[in-house]
């Protein structure tokens, strides 16, 4: 599995926008469809809020690949 370490600057990151800044795709928008296709988990549950707010400390999972929220 790879793990990804996010710092977080604000107090909230959008789940689509957290794709996009961590390199897994190429636009936010492409981050939309990777959340609707229902591969994405927070936390370990599946997440298809598209915009969902991520907090630091949350741990956001696409397939073997793990992002954790840290605060800045």
């Amino acid at each position: 599995m790879q793990k990804l370490d996010f710092s977080l600057e604000g107090e909230f990151v959008e789940l689509n926008q957290l794709l996009k800044l961590v390199g897994l795709c190429e636009s936010g928008g492409a981050g939309k469809q990777i959340v609707a296709s229902g591969d994405v988990s927070v936390d370990g549950q599946q997440e298809l809020r598209k915009t969902a707010k991520i907090r630091a400390g949350q741990v956001v999972q696409l397939g073997d690949i793990e992002i954790t929220v840290t605060a800045a």
